[in-house]
């Protein structure tokens, strides 16, 4: 991979809510072949390299184990099911602290947030979570600033977004945010999402 390409992991675990991850996907993949004007690298990752079950029995391919994959700047963490187990892995937890140490940019869809929580990686700052689960993020950690409502809230390197769908709308987000609001706006228009206006 060249110096100048931005690398961009999507997790993959088991129980891992399908449109977390392929929301995501389609945003980012779709920026990286289509629009952006400097190199994009969109890869997924896992536990162990192969297939990966998701929530609703969907078989996804993890490129990397996390041991072998490539220096990240960018990783979409989802939700789902898997998340419960998440929370308690300190290897797992430790792997995303040290992705910060780094200097990767941490982004979590729906319930990926409770797991970024647990790693102590919210403490003190805003974030959010699927509305069901904002009780959850609480007590896993009270100094967050919980942002109900909101579909993402943009921290710096840590970014979090509300439940499923809302991961479409970070992701577009983080388009504008490292490509600019032109590759952002081609993107969307790319991919076809118009959500209705408020």
């Amino acid at each position: 991979m060249n110096d100048d390409t931005l690398a961009v992991g999507v997790l993959l675990f088991e129980g891992a809510e399908e449109l977390d991850v392929a929301g995501p996907w389609e945003v980012l993949g779709f920026w990286a072949a289509h629009i952006a004007s400097s190199p994009v690298r969109v890869l997924t990752l896992g536990p162990r390299a192969g297939v990966v079950r998701c929530a609703k029995g969907l078989g996804l391919v993890a490129d990397h184990d996390l041991t072998t994959a490539p220096p990240l700047d960018l990783l979409v963490h989802p939700g789902g099911d898997g998340t419960r187990t998440l929370v308690k892995e300190e290897p797992h937890l430790a792997w995303l602290r040290e992705l910060r140490r780094q200097g990767t940019v941490l982004a979590s869809v729906c319930t990926g947030s409770l797991v970024l929580a647990a790693a102590g990686l919210l403490a003190d700052r805003p974030a959010t979570t699927h509305r069901n689960h904002l009780d959850k993020l609480a007590k896993i950690d009270s100094s967050v600033d919980l942002r109900a409502g909101q579909r993402y809230v943009d921290a710096g390197d840590i970014v979090t977004s509300a439940g499923v769908s809302a991961g479409i709308d970070m992701a577009l987000h983080l388009v504008g945010r490292f490509g600019g609001a032109e590759e952002c706006e081609l993107t969307r228009n790319g991919i076809q999402y118009e959500p209705p206006r408020a």
